[in-house]
């Protein structure tokens, strides 16, 4: 493993650090109206495209930066340190559907869709969970009958972020119901609104609106639309998951350790709810060995996360290490906003009434982050492929 920058590398981290301080926006982003959610996105994506910085991992034929794995690393750390807001609407297009079409959609898939999702031009979402297919997703039951040039697709998804403002869906069909549970399934472009689609939003207990449910009642899709050979879609599924697990997250493993130096601060400042004494949360020696220790988790966070990319690297292929690494973060995640609230106290209860936007609030990224050991894959899932891939046990 290597974890010295090479002049070039360095070199790229302080153009993109000049490039994001003069052009990240200065507006707030919107945050409750997940339509305006989107123009904010599309505009700061299109912004990045313009000035050949959307798509940083794609590669430079699919109009890319093509940007090696460490300055994937180096972007995304300067993306946090500068602040600049993710465009989490666009997540879906450009770090699961986008990828997926290059390594298996045809020319004319790829040609059509990719050069749209890296100017921000449309919003993808994800037609995987199902109620009874969640973390067994090769469990999905949605069903698509070949009829002639079409298929009808029937059944239900949940859990579908931004299915309501979306423009196309990866969505995975049984095309064959007589086939093992892993085969007979096909990943399909899916366009939103089409007759016989129902989006039914979900809110949420942080107050939202961006997972919804998706109802199919004999929708017609081009048959065209496939991804990959039919019947083949769980192969096409795990390039967008091992994807997700992967490289996803170096956004949100970067702006963790940016919120436990935020923690610091509200420790130094806020007096420790319940306390004897009116003594700040830091004077407190369980509080201040509790935020020594994830500092000291986010910095070895950050070294896993460096080991993996540089056997990537190396080898050419991900290893199940992502696995590790999304477990590790989204406990670490869960256990430092657990610790803002024991800080708050009571008083979390009244950020919002005090004029502090839902979204900014520390009570609003507590109760977020219930999700982080459930999303792309659950943590009995993650423990699994960790025994299985990593430790060699039995299945």
């Amino acid at each position: 493993m290597d974890l010295d920058f090479t002049p070039a590398e360095e070199r790229f981290r302080e153009e993109a650090r000049a490039w994001l301080e003069a052009n990240k926006p200065t507006e707030e982003q919107r945050g409750e109206d997940p339509r305006e959610r989107r123009d904010f996105d599309k505009a700061w994506q299109r912004k990045m495209f313009d000035d050949g910085w959307a798509g940083i991992n794609w590669p430079v034929e699919f109009g890319g930066r093509g940007a090696s794995l460490m300055e994937q690393v180096i972007w995304y750390e300067e993306f946090a340190r500068a602040e600049a807001p993710e465009p989490t609407t666009l997540f879906v297009g450009l770090k699961h559907g986008g990828p997926t079409l290059m390594a298996c959609g045809t020319e004319e898939q790829k040609a059509f869709h990719l050069p749209k999702i890296l100017r921000g031009e449309v919003l993808w979402c994800q037609g995987f969970s199902e109620p009874g297919a969640g973390s067994d997703l090769a469990g999905l039951q949605t069903k698509a009958v070949i009829d002639g040039d079409d298929l009808v697709v029937s059944g239900q998804k949940i859990w579908t972020s931004f299915g309501n403002i979306a423009d196309y869906q990866e969505l995975l069909v049984r095309t064959d119901p007589d086939a093992p549970k892993h085969k007979g399934i096909s990943w399909v472009i899916c366009p939103m609104g089409l007759p016989g689609m129902d989006v039914r939003p979900i809110r949420t207990i942080a107050g939202h609106e961006e997972f919804c449910e998706v109802f199919y009642d004999e929708v017609r899709i081009p048959r065209a639309n496939i991804v990959g050979p039919i019947n083949q879609g769980w192969k096409v599924a795990m390039s967008t998951l091992s994807f997700e697990r992967g490289t996803a997250f170096l956004a949100e493993q970067v702006r963790l350790a940016r919120v436990v130096d935020e923690l610091v601060e509200l420790a130094r400042t806020t007096p420790l709810a319940n306390a004897s004494q009116r003594q700040v949360a830091l004077e407190d020696d369980e509080v201040a060995r509790r935020l020594a220790r994830f500092r000291a988790e986010v910095e070895a966070l950050r070294a896993m996360t460096y080991r993996s990319v540089s056997r990537t690297a190396r080898t050419g292929m991900p290893s199940a290490e992502a696995s590790l690494i999304r477990l590790f973060f989204s406990e670490l995640q869960q256990r430092v906003y657990a610790l803002a609230m024991e800080i708050l106290g009571p008083s979390a209860m009244d950020l919002e009434a005090e004029g502090e936007s839902a979204k900014g609030s520390w009570i609003f990224h507590y109760l977020l982050a219930y999700s982080s050991t459930i999303a792309a894959g659950t943590k009995e899932i993650q423990r699994n492929i960790i025994g299985e891939r990593i430790l060699g046990l039995p299945r």
